[in-house]
């Protein structure tokens, strides 16, 4: 088959959950299809680069690449469609004329057997368009759902009120946008049971189909990650895009409120925080000096490989967390939320430590530090549940089956 995938940036290399889903689905599917790729480069990387320039795993994957540069938005232009426009914040976040009309222009040039529209900020070029091939609309997150968490957990802080109300007209605008592109798609995805059942509830008649994100276990099941020495001192590792607004309210909660009961507990430890673009609302945490917020690295696995105990301590979002596969694959012991953890099929204890409370969340750390037999037997059973159920070698045939539902 021929796919044409519009992403919201360039999938390689994957260092973040975006890009990390985007680049699974292609490498793997580039096997047995050709791709075509229309894309964003970010502020460092040039959007106009030659072919020849692109990383050889990126041009070996894609027949034909196109990128276009991030849509410049002031805070002017972003209050001005937040009143005038129906439309979402999301929808207009990165629309581009430019990339709009080389869009159109590949639509009608040539025959696609599939149009694959990676996440809701580029939905509005799939409204747009009157493809003849098939679109998929592949949503990363129920976008309406978290956007109506978000208002539900800031309305009840008076500080937050003017996030509360922004959340809620989003919320609302959501509604119609995200109903609006599953409707015009031929076949939408998500990424979790829970997410499907949100999504229905727009309207009864939608059925989405359940695609997990995913990993390659085997990069990250290295002789570096199998068994590696435990940290002395032990080391707490979060990994994750630090401007992103569920992991800089999860840290700011855990450094707060569960951070000192651990230290109270083992005064030496260390907690590292790894991730890009660090928001400066974290800045609060680097007076200590057994915090590490390193900024964006090259490569996660050296830091999750150090964790004595990896931490998600998420009170908003959606989806399957990479971070949480990532840290499976790696044979880490791992305490999250309930929420942190939606979309796995897990038993709390078995894979991973289950806690919503501050108290419960440090008594888990805690007892994970403490008891190293009991922390390798939960990764021994965390390793089999990832490989079993999110290695890209079982999602991507999943896939592949319902492309061949929809192309006649």
């Amino acid at each position: 088959m021929k796919l044409l995938f519009l992403t919201p940036q360039v999938p390689y290399p994957p260092r973040q959950g975006t890009a990390l889903r985007n680049w699974g689905l292609i490498s793997h599917l580039s096997k047995q299809h050709e791709i075509w790729l229309l894309s964003f480069a970010d502020a460092q990387a040039n959007a106009k680069a030659p072919p020849a320039e692109w990383p050889l795993e990126l041009s070996a994957a894609c027949k034909h690449i196109a990128t276009f540069s991030l849509p410049k938005r002031t805070l002017g232009d972003r209050l001005k469609t937040l009143v005038t426009s129906t439309l979402p914040d999301m929808a207009w976040r990165l629309w581009s004329p430019e990339f709009n009309a080389t869009f159109q222009a590949w639509v009608d040039q040539e025959h696609f057997d599939i149009i694959q529209i990676e996440g809701i900020e580029l939905a509005r070029y799939g409204l747009n368009a009157a493809p003849r091939a098939t679109l998929i609309f592949d949503d990363h997150n129920c976008e309406y759902l978290m956007q109506r968490r978000w208002f539900e957990r800031d309305i009840k802080n008076p500080r937050r009120l003017h996030a509360a109300l922004y959340s809620l007209v989003q919320w609302r605008k959501l509604v119609a946008f995200e109903k609006a592109i599953i409707r015009r798609a031929q076949a939408s995805l998500c990424c979790s049971a829970e997410d499907r059942t949100a999504l229905q509830q727009l309207d009864a008649h939608f059925d989405p189909q359940v695609i997990f994100n995913g990993i390659d276990v085997s990069t990250y099941a290295t002789p570096l990650a199998a068994r590696s020495t435990p940290h002395t001192p032990p080391v707490i590792v979060f990994t994750g895009k630090m401007d992103f607004r569920p992991n800089i309210d999860a840290m700011l909660w855990f450094g707060s409120a569960v951070w000192p009961r651990i230290k109270a507990a083992q005064p030496a430890v260390q907690w590292h925080i790894v991730g890009q673009k660090p928001s400066p609302r974290l800045d609060i945490l680097r007076s200590d000096p057994n915090i590490l917020i390193t900024g964006e690295v090259d490569d996660p696995r050296p830091y999750i490989a150090q964790a004595s105990v990896y931490i998600a301590p998420l009170r908003v979002g959606g989806g399957t967390r990479f971070k949480l596969m990532e840290a499976m694959a790696m044979r880490k012991p791992i305490v999250t939320t309930r929420l942190g953890c939606e979309g796995f099929n897990i038993t709390p204890g078995r894979e991973m430590m289950l806690a919503d409370t501050p108290e419960a969340f440090a008594a888990a750390v805690v007892a994970l530090l403490h008891q190293p037999e009991q922390a390798r037997r939960m990764t021994d059973c965390a390793f089999d549940f990832v490989l079993g159920q999110y290695d890209w070698s079982v999602i991507v045939p999943k896939l592949e089956k319902i492309y061949e539902r929809h192309v006649s």
